[in-house]
C-alpha cells in the first residue's frame, strides 16, 4: 500500500515494557521494516533471544544503567531524540549528536496490581512508581507531530498493520497520544489515592477515604439527550468494572441505550441481585414497581407483573437467571418494555424479543452481582462519597420484639421484602407475600403516605394484603404506620427500630396482633 502525505516513516523506536504481551510481534515486525530497535533492560534481553537486534539504551547514551535501574532512560539523548521538533531542532539534535527517536513503545511498572496485593508493603509499592516511563510517554505525546507513542498492547496490531503500510500517519499519532497521556494519568491518580490513604509509616490512614481522589472512567458512548431532552450526557464506564456488574453489559438486541434506560437498568440489575431465588424485577423511574421470586423466571415474571401492571408499562425488567424462551414470550405478547436484562439470552429468546425490533436485550454473565467499592453522588461543587450498602442484615442484629411470634413462612417473606426495600427510594414501604411484592410506597416525605400508597397500589391491582408482611426501610416515627398495616391486614413487619417511639409502635403491633421483627440497621436510598 502506498503512504499518504500525512504518513511518518520509523526509522528509530525505544522499547522498553512492563507487560511484555505481544512485545515480539510488534518488534519483529519493526524489524522487518529495517527500523532500529533501542531498549532496556528485560525487555532488550527477551528480544535478543527472540533473535531480534536491540542496542541496549545504555550502549545508545553512552551512559550505563544505574541504582538498580532506577536511573537509564533519564538522558539527553533519549529526551532530546523524542522532544526534538522535526523541521525545526535539527541542527541542535546534529550539533549534539542526538539522532530522532521516532516511535516509543512503554508501558509503566505495574503499582496498582502490586498494591493490590495484601501484602504489599509501603517500600514495594514505592519501588514500583515508575519515573523514566511517564517521563519519556509525556514527551513523545507533546511530540506527537513527529513521534508515535504505544501504550498497550492493544495497539500494535494497528501500528504493525500502519508501518507496513508506509507509516504512521497524523490522526494515529494524536490518538496514540491522546492515550498515553490518559494513561500517564491514570498511573498518576492511581498512586496519589494509594498514598494519600496511607499514614506516613505506610498503614492505612484512620479514614478509609483518600485525602485527594482522583477518578478514571473511560467514555463508552455519547447519548442522544440526558435525563431530559435538554440536557446532553454521555455513559463512562470504570476502567476495571467488576464482571457481572451492570456495566459490563452487552448489548444483544434493540436501538440505542438513553440515559434513563440505563439509570434505571442498573437498579433492576442491582435490585434482582439481592434475591437468590429465580427472581424477576421490574423498575419504573429507578424504583422496583413489582418483584417476585419462584420456581422459574416465566412465573417470577408472572407475579412481578402482576403486583402493577400500569406502572410496569415501559418499565424495565431483570432477571437473576439465563432469559429462555416462555419468559421472553410472556413478556413480548403482554407488555410494552424498554429493556431486559439477564446474566445469559438464548438464541430461542432473543428470535422472539425480536418481534419487537426497538426493545433492548442485555446480556452481563456472571452476574448480577453485589454492588462493591464506593458510591458517588454529585452536589454543587462537590461530590459525596460513601461505600456501597451491601450488606441486609445479620442474625445477631434480629430481634422479634413483639408478643406475636412468626411461623417459617412470615420469616421467608420478612426476608424477601426486606432485601426488596433496599432498592426502593425513601420512604420506602412494601408489602408482600409467598415471595412476590403485593403494593409498593416510594418516595414520599412522610412514610404514612408510603404506606397507604402501598395499599392503594394492591387494590389497584386486585391483591389483597391480608396475612400478608411489610416492610419499612427505616423506623416508623409514630404508630400510624402500624395502624395503616393493620387496617390493611399485615401479619408481620420488619423494620430497622431505633426511634424514641419504638415502645408504642411496638405496643401498636402487639394491639393488633402483628408479630414486628428489628433489624437493627435501615437502608434510606436517595
Amino acid at each position: 500500500m502506498t503512504a499518504t502525505a500525512s504518513a511518518m516513516p520509523v526509522r528509530r523506536a525505544l522499547i522498553s515494557v512492563s507487560d511484555k504481551s505481544g512485545i515480539e510481534a510488534l518488534a519483529g515486525a519493526l524489524s522487518d521494516q529495517g527500523v532500529e530497535i533501542l531498549s532496556t533492560g528485560g525487555t532488550a534481553k527477551l528480544l535478543t533471544e527472540a533473535g531480534i537486534a536491540v542496542t541496549e539504551v545504555g550502549d545508545y547514551t553512552g551512559f550505563p544503567e544505574i541504582m538498580a535501574g532506577r536511573v537509564k532512560t533519564l538522558h539527553p539523548r533519549v529526551h532530546g531524540g523524542l522532544l526534538g521538533r522535526r523541521g525545526e531542532d535539527e541542527a541542535v539534535m546534529a550539533e549534539h549528536d542526538i539522532p530522532p527517536i521516532d516511535l516509543l513503545v512503554v508501558n509503566l511498572y505495574p503499582f496498582e496490581k502490586t498494591v493490590a496485593r495484601a501484602d504489599c508493603s509501603l517500600a514495594e509499592a514505592i519501588e514500583n512508581i515508575d519515573i523514566g516511563g511517564p517521563a519519556m510517554l509525556r514527551a513523545a505525546a507533546k511530540n506527537h507531530a513527529g513521534v508515535g507513542v504505544v501504550t498497550d498492547p492493544a495497539q500494535y496490531p494497528r501500528v504493525i498493520e500502519a508501518l507496513q503500510s508506509g507509516g504512521l500517519e497524523a490522526g494515529l499519532r494524536f490518538e496514540l497520544a491522546v492515550a498515553a497521556f490518559d494513561h500517564v494519568a491514570r498511573y498518576d491518580a492511581a498512586i496519589s489515592n494509594y498514598l494519600s490513604a496511607r499514614a506516613a509509616d505506610g498503614q492505612p490512614a484512620a479514614s478509609p477515604y483518600p485525602g485527594q481522589l482522583n477518578g478514571a472512567w473511560v467514555k463508552a458512548a455519547d447519548l442522544r439527550y440526558g435525563e431530559n431532552p435538554h440536557q446532553s450526557a454521555a455513559f463512562y464506564r470504570e476502567l476495571n468494572p467488576a464482571a457481572g456488574s451492570f456495566a459490563t453489559y452487552h448489548q444483544r438486541q434493540g436501538k440505542a441505550l438513553s440515559y434513563n434506560n440505563l439509570a434505571d437498568a442498573d437498579a433492576a440489575w442491582s435490585c434482582v441481585g439481592a434475591l437468590e431465588a429465580p427472581a424477576c424485577v421490574i423498575v419504573k423511574h429507578a424504583n422496583p414497581c413489582g418483584v417476585a421470586v419462584a420456581a422459574n423466571i416465566t412465573d417470577a415474571y408472572d407475579a412481578a407483573f402482576a403486583t402493577d401492571p400500569t406502572s410496569a408499562f415501559g418499565g424495565i425488567i431483570a432477571f437473576n437467571r439465563p432469559l429462555d424462551e416462555a419468559a421472553a414470550r410472556a413478556i413480548i405478547d403482554r407488555q410494552f418494555v424498554e429493556v431486559i436484562l439477564a446474566p445469559a439470552v438464548s438464541e430461542a429468546a432473543l428470535a422472539v424479543t425480536g418481534a419487537k425490533a426497538n426493545v433492548r436485550v442485555l446480556e452481563i454473565p456472571q452476574g448480577p452481582i453485589a454492588p462493591e467499592g464506593w458510591r458517588l453522588q454529585p452536589i454543587g461543587g462537590g461530590l459525596l462519597l460513601q461505600d456501597q450498602d451491601a450488606a441486609l442484615m445479620s442474625d445477631e442484629g434480629l430481634r422479634l420484639v413483639t408478643k406475636t411470634t412468626l411461623d417459617a413462612g412470615l420469616e421467608a417473606d420478612l426476608d424477601f421484602v426486606w432485601r426488596v426495600a433496599k432498592f426502593v427510594k425513601s420512604n420506602a414501604i412494601v408489602y408482600g407475600r409467598d415471595g412476590r411484592t403485593l403494593g409498593i410506597g416510594a418516595g414520599q416525605m412522610s412514610r404514612v403516605d408510603s404506606a397507604r400508597i402501598g395499599v392503594r397500589k394492591a387494590a389497584d391491582a386486585g391483591l389483597s394484603l391480608k396475612g400478608a408482611v411489610l416492610a419499612s426501610d427505616a423506623f416508623f416515627p409514630f404508630r400510624d404506620g402500624i395502624d395503616q398495616a393493620a387496617e390493611a391486614g399485615v401479619a408481620a413487619i420488619i423494620q430497622p427500630g431505633g426511634s424514641m417511639r419504638d415502645e408504642e409502635v411496638i405496643a401498636a403491633a402487639d394491639e393488633h396482633g402483628i408479630a414486628m421483627v428489628f433489624t437493627g440497621m435501615r437502608h434510606f436510598r436517595h
